[in-house]
């Protein structure tokens, strides 16, 4: 996924290299190093980069079974992710069940209609969410929440950003799926769960260690694997080992 250099050569490319670039990331699924958590993390990353969105929360499809898995931009998007596969109800599942953009300008008038859902993204500080399906010619691999702290729609060149992120990572997603047919599926979901098991292990151990919040946790551990091109389950793996061990970031 990227790396530091890549990273920082974004930010100095001009707004519409720069979406360039991060569309060629979304793209390149088919390395032989390819992680699917880090791929799912840095879309929802990408997803609350766009202008008007505090948060973004991913779901992701096992290609015989339900959504099942959760990437997200901050801790408080994962409970609202978590949530929508507990309940089964929420933005994501009708975006991903219908392959059509889901949009709620405010959550408060959501109550009736997704009883479960609404009150834990409102208790999160979200006042608004827009979904996008991860859809590409009628097949659905997932979909993705923009969560919003004001009520309100995205703007349209917002919505439509959004809109070609979750084209260009169903294209990705959807590519890999076909060339590597012969891979077992099942297989490929297990190791994406057993990932997000060490991820979060890691990250609690983290927190706890030098007294950090989640999110700050998590921050500090994607900071260091882009700077060290590393994956973020192999630095999990190693943390959970001991064998790197990570400085506290300054508290200026």
């Amino acid at each position: 996924m990227a790396s530091a250099a890549v990273d920082g050569m974004r930010e100095t490319l001009p707004p519409e290299r720069r979406m360039g670039r991060i569309f060629v990331e979304l793209a390149d699924t088919l390395t032989d190093d390819f992680d699917i958590m880090d791929y799912l993390d840095n879309l929802a990353c990408h997803g609350a980069e766009v202008p008007g969105v505090s948060a973004c929360a991913v779901l992701l499809a096992d290609p015989v079974g339900p959504l099942s898995i959760v990437a997200a931009s901050s801790e408080s998007a994962r409970a609202v992710g978590v949530n929508q596969l507990r309940h089964q109800e929420g933005p994501s599942l009708q975006a991903y069940q219908t392959c059509a953009p889901v949009c709620c300008t405010d959550l408060k008038a959501a109550l009736p209609r997704w009883p479960h859902y609404a009150p834990v993204a409102l208790a999160a500080g979200f006042a608004a969410v827009h979904a996008f399906p991860l859809c590409w010619q009628g097949q659905a691999v997932g979909a993705f929440s923009l969560l919003r702290a004001a009520a309100g729609r995205l703007d349209v060149p917002a919505a439509e950003r959004a809109g070609d992120l979750a084209e260009a990572a169903a294209i990705g997603l959807l590519h890999r799926r076909t060339v590597r047919h012969h891979e077992s599926l099942t297989r490929q979901l297990q190791v994406a769960l057993n990932s997000r098991v060490l991820i979060e292990q890691a990250k609690g151990m983290l927190a706890g260690y030098l007294r950090l919040t989640p999110d700050q946790a998590f921050t500090l551990m994607r900071d260091y694997a882009r700077a060290h091109h590393l994956k973020l389950t192999a630095l999990s793996r190693a943390l959970l080992h001991g064998e790197i061990t990570l400085p506290a970031p300054s508290r200026e």
